[in-house]
């Protein structure tokens, strides 16, 4: 999809996470990093880390070695998708290289911890008991004064109207505080923008009733994984969230859920996040036309048809909506419903498979409400066919329409030929 934008790519494939880890002894083989570095610029999928087994996390490795300090994570609700909101346009700012999530940490029953111990019961009054673990929350005045900076600039060159600031401040008042302090300073020099800030449990109550009031947030790093994920509850999931890792020298993109290594090689994942996540690399390439063409035609693509798997890892009609195709396709849909409503059903009572128009016509039976077949309407997974193919289009009077159906097993999107023409 990024190349059918027109822009130009040198792709240089490198591979990394558990699949790698037999060859190289680690998730994260310096090839990767030597790429980066050399390209300026990664599109990534997400990396399994073996879970509890000493191996430290290849993204936050890879955020530390290349000082990725920013996390964009835009968050807006898209027609189609199935959400309990609309009009939502988040952009959340994410610290990336410090806070509870800087690797300091103590493991109970050594000797560093117990020196940890000692050294807190010295210098504070306060002695834990020897069956605790610790782990150390780093805030930085030159970390939080760069994050947001970040969303400050982000803002401005987007035309964005507010940025809030999150944090937990009335409880940590050393860190929590000093990054709260820092923002109201960086604040300060920027007085076209609203500022404000936030602290962190009440922001997602805030988030859950009234999320249009905000705009830019920008949080420490735990607050910022937290609200991330949050965020995009409220678009419709993971599964479209895109996100990227920004520093002064290197970007690299991609989808905010994790790798799903159940779901390997079974073609069961949305692609909509690492799509979106190309529009931030094209954005951030200063390919601004494209990246609009790809956002435009896949925010059109997502009004088509959404299904779900069932028990037999098919595909279940659940939802459609014909408003984002050419006019020609709405009286299509009623000339089929007329023209099929006895012999779809009767062939369904048979048992029989369902064809491409029988498709189409129980699409429109679930739009209106009649969702009496909805669940026996099946299409095989990967299914491309054309919308010629369909019905004889000169017998019912129409124009060649050109679409393109793509099945995926739990989201479906018609591509109009002329998708990517603006």
């Amino acid at each position: 999809m990024l190349e059918a934008t027109g822009v130009r790519f040198d792709w240089d494939l490198r591979q990394a996470g558990l699949e790698v880890l037999g060859k190289y002894g680690t998730v994260l083989p310096d090839e990767v990093i030597e790429s980066i570095r050399r390209t300026k610029v990664a599109l990534k999928g997400p990396i399994t880390t073996p879970v509890g087994k000493g191996f430290r996390s290849a993204n936050v490795a890879l955020r530390k070695k290349l000082d990725l300090y920013a996390n964009l994570r835009p968050a807006k609700t898209y027609p189609g998708l199935r959400s309990r909101y609309e009009h939502i346009d988040l952009i959340i700012v994410r610290e990336n290289t410090e806070d509870l999530y800087a690797g300091v940490e103590f493991q109970r029953g050594t000797p560093q911890l117990e020196e940890m111990i000692e050294t807190i019961a010295r210098t504070t009054g306060t002695r834990f008991n020897p069956d605790v673990a610790i782990s150390i929350k780093v805030i930085s005045v030159l970390a939080s004064r760069r994050i947001v900076k970040f969303a400050f600039e982000y803002a401005r060159a987007h035309g964005r109207r507010k940025v809030t600031a999150v944090h937990k401040s009335n409880i940590m008042r050393c860190s929590d505080g000093l990054f709260l302090a820092t923002a109201h300073e960086v604040a300060k020099e920027y007085a076209d923008i609203q500022f404000e800030d936030r602290i962190v449990d009440n922001m997602c109550m805030q988030l859950v009733q009234k999320p249009e009031f905000y705009d830019v947030l920008v949080l420490p790093n735990l607050y910022g994984d937290i609200i991330s994920d949050l965020s995009a509850g409220l678009i419709g999931g993971l599964g479209v969230a895109p996100g990227a890792n920004i520093g002064s020298q290197y970007a690299v993109f991609e989808p905010v859920h994790g790798s799903a290594p159940k779901y390997a090689k079974q073609n069961k994942v949305n692609p909509m996040a690492m799509m979106f996540s190309g529009v931030l690399m094209l954005r951030h390439l200063g390919e601004g036309d494209a990246a609009n063409r790809l956002e435009k035609a896949i925010r059109k693509t997502g009004k088509a048809v959404a299904f779900k798997h069932d028990a037999r890892s098919k595909l279940s009609l659940l939802h459609f909506s014909y408003h984002f195709a050419a006019p020609a396709f709405v009286p299509l849909m009623t000339r089929l419903n007329i023209a099929h409503r006895a012999g779809t059903r009767a062939h369904h009572d048979r048992g029989g498979a369902s064809t491409p128009t029988e498709i189409l016509y129980a699409a429109q039976q679930v739009s209106t409400g009649d969702t009496r077949c909805s669940e026996r309407h099946i299409l095989a997974p990967h299914q491309v066919i054309c919308l010629q193919d369909l019905v004889d289009i000169d017998a019912i009077g129409f124009e060649p329409v050109t679409f393109l159906l793509v099945t995926w097993p739990d989201l479906t999107l018609y591509f109009p030929a002329d998708a990517f023409d603006g």
